[in-house]
């Protein structure tokens, strides 16, 4: 039996969820596209996005852009980002992006999914808040934009998505004003190595170290705990070590000012996952043995 992983795109559509494939990154991102759009509306009418309960509520700040800030914010002139210039990339459906321009922020949210976008916009409308939302592929950010920002923000769910990390630093670093500041908070490499379907030990079964390959993924419904089956189930993401992230970052020219792990993520990534102030965590003693997410903040100097 030969051990070489499926190539082509033909050839991914029947691989099963976990395989390294070959795949090219204009079927991958295809892919990936409408799957998010997909999600999208999914999302909107999700319990956990409670996008009414965010218009309702002029002072609410989502937990995910509440964390960030509670790391990012020593990092930011005055320990805010109220009057800066803000781009969010890969920024969904917009509420994490909405949550900072209520913090004063002038926002700037980019995104693949066309649909993502369109709630987006109908979510700033409602909300009454200012918002420009670009479609592009964050990779090439910088192309599609025709500005500088004091900050680049990026928060969960990122840089698994795409497979070269060399020019989406590139253009982070284009995107920053000097002095700027790029953060980010993911789910951290050691969480995707961990097989997701056993619920009785944490055992590790993916690819730590990047190999070139992607992995391919079928999920009928999303991390929402949402009944409604996602029309586009299959999708491509790439692992990315520490490492690599961290290298990226550096070899862009940026200087990294703080790195951190964390103990809770934003959605139930794992079987044995517990609910805890509004995010997910190992129990006690599974807590101890393995981060879920990691941040880092970076400069471009003047």
């Amino acid at each position: 039996m030969s051990t070489r992983p499926p190539t082509g795109d033909d050839a991914t559509a029947d691989a099963p969820a976990g395989t390294d494939v070959l795949v090219t990154p204009e079927a991958a991102l295809r892919a990936n596209r409408e799957n998010w759009d997909d999600r999208a509306d999914i999302h909107a009418g999700s319990a956990m996005y409670d996008l009414p309960g965010f218009v309702a509520d002029p002072g609410l700040i989502s937990d995910v852009t509440a964390e960030d800030l509670a790391i990012l914010g020593p990092h930011l002139p005055g320990g805010t980002v109220a009057g800066l210039d803000v781009v969010h990339l890969q920024c969904h459906v917009g509420k994490d992006t909405l949550s900072l321009a209520r913090l004063g922020a002038r926002v700037t949210g980019m995104d693949l999914s066309s649909r993502s976008l369109e709630i987006a916009r109908e979510l700033a409308r409602d909300c009454g808040l200012e918002a420009r939302f670009v479609e592009a592929d964050v990779q090439h950010a910088a192309d599609a934009l025709d500005d500088t920002f004091d900050v680049v923000y990026t928060s969960i769910g990122t840089v698994t998505w795409l497979p070269d990390l060399t020019s989406w630093a590139r253009s982070i670093a284009r995107l920053l004003r000097p002095g700027g500041t790029f953060f980010i908070r993911d789910g951290h490499p050691m969480l995707y190595t961990l097989d997701d379907e056993r619920s009785d030990l944490l055992a590790v079964r993916h690819r730590y170290f990047p190999s070139g390959l992607s992995q391919t993924w079928v999920d009928t419904y999303s991390y929402t705990g949402d009944e409604q089956p996602i029309e586009h189930p299959r999708t491509y993401e790439w692992p990315h070590s520490l490492a690599e992230i961290i290298g990226s970052l550096l070899g862009a020219g940026l200087r990294i000012t703080s790195m951190g792990e964390q103990q809770t993520v934003p959605w139930p990534a794992h079987p044995l996952m517990e609910e805890t102030d509004g995010a997910w965590a190992f129990p006690e003693p599974l807590r101890q043995r393995v981060p879920t997410t990691y941040s880092i903040t970076a400069v471009k100097d003047d």
